[in-house]
Formats: C-alpha cells, sequence, structure tokens
C-alpha cells in the first residue's frame, strides 16, 4: 500500500491525480490525441511506460502530455538554477554625511561612493542634519548638488534628493554601460 502526499497548489498532476472526466492529449513525441476520456490518456500513458503530466490545469479541457515525470522535473530544477546563477544580485551601499562634513572628508565618502559604484552596486547618500542646522537645510542640498556633479560619468541619479524627518537623502545608481 503506498501513501500518497498531500497535493500542493504549485506541483503539477501526474498520474492518478488527475481527477477530470476528459483531457487533451498529447503525446511523448508532440503528437496531438485530441480530448480523450481521462482513464484512456492514462492507459496510453502507460503502454509507453512514461506518466501523464497535467501541464495546464486551467485550459478546458486541461491538457495533459504523456512524459517521464522526473526527468522533468529535474530539466526544470535545472533551469532555475541556471536562472538564478544569470542573476545580478544589486546590494545598497550607504553613506552617511552631515552637512558641517569637512572637505577632506567629503573627499574620503565621495571616494567611497565611486567605489561603490564602479562594483555596481546603489547607494543612498544620507545627509543627517542636527539641532539649528535644520534651518538651514539649502546647505545640504548644496552638498548633494555636489555629490552629483561628482559622480557625473559613474553614477547617476536614480531618486532626486528627498528631505524624511531630520534627513535628506538620495540614491544613486551605476551608469549604464552603453
Amino acid at each position: 500500500m503506498t501513501i500518497e502526499k498531500p497535493f500542493r497548489r504549485d506541483e503539477l498532476r501526474v498520474n492518478r491525480r488527475i481527477r477530470v472526466p476528459e483531457v487533451r492529449l498529447i503525446g511523448h513525441d508532440g503528437t496531438q490525441f485530441g480530448v480523450l476520456a481521462t482513464f484512456e490518456a492514462l492507459r496510453r500513458a502507460e503502454e509507453v511506460g512514461l506518466d501523464l503530466v497535467e501541464i495546464a490545469p486551467t485550459a478546458r479541457p486541461p491538457v495533459c502530455k504523456v512524459m517521464d515525470y522526473g526527468k522533468y522535473k529535474y530539466e526544470q530544477s535545472k533551469k532555475k538554477h541556471e536562472a538564478k546563477r544569470h542573476q545580478v544580485v544589486v546590494k545598497i551601499k550607504e553613506i552617511k554625511m552631515r552637512p558641517a562634513t569637512d572637505e577632506h572628508d567629503f573627499q574620503i565618502k565621495l571616494k567611497q561612493i565611486l567605489k561603490f559604484l564602479e562594483h555596481g552596486d546603489k547607494v543612498r547618500v544620507t545627509l543627517r542634519f542636527r539641532g539649528r542646522e535644520m534651518a538651514h537645510n539649502e546647505i545640504g542640498q548644496a552638498r548633494m548638488k555636489r555629490v552629483m556633479t561628482d559622480v557625473a560619468g559613474k553614477g547617476e541619479v536614480e531618486q532626486m534628493p528627498k528631505m524624511e524627518g531630520k534627513q535628506l537623502f538620495m540614491m544613486l545608481a551605476p551608469a549604464k554601460k552603453h
């Protein structure tokens, strides 16, 4: 006696789990058999020693194909793994400054921003105001404009400087290569 595991929605129904009265059958070599009773389609799959797999469950009637289900699942996992390998993960790095940051410190932070952009990471530049500095946010805006002009060519502004509470921030993305 075999114990059936519970059915998950993201899985394809195979063989006896297909509970509809009739299906549209595609053979293992791609031939169309048309609409058949499910038990007849199952019998044809068993004749060639393969599985009956429901590949389009939302169609009316559902489309089933005669194939080796184990091999199909293996190929799907290989495709998924391959797609994951070629996926580029973009990290967001953050650089924090103050409106009163000295020139030398600003240059160091600018070098860091350029290094992040060259590595292909996005950079969030945050300028934090404290106390009476809030009354002079034009100093912060000027500092952000300077960052924009200094990274021109290496990066582009993805989100313009925006005030959020006591912080002014903007997003920089690596420049697109033509």
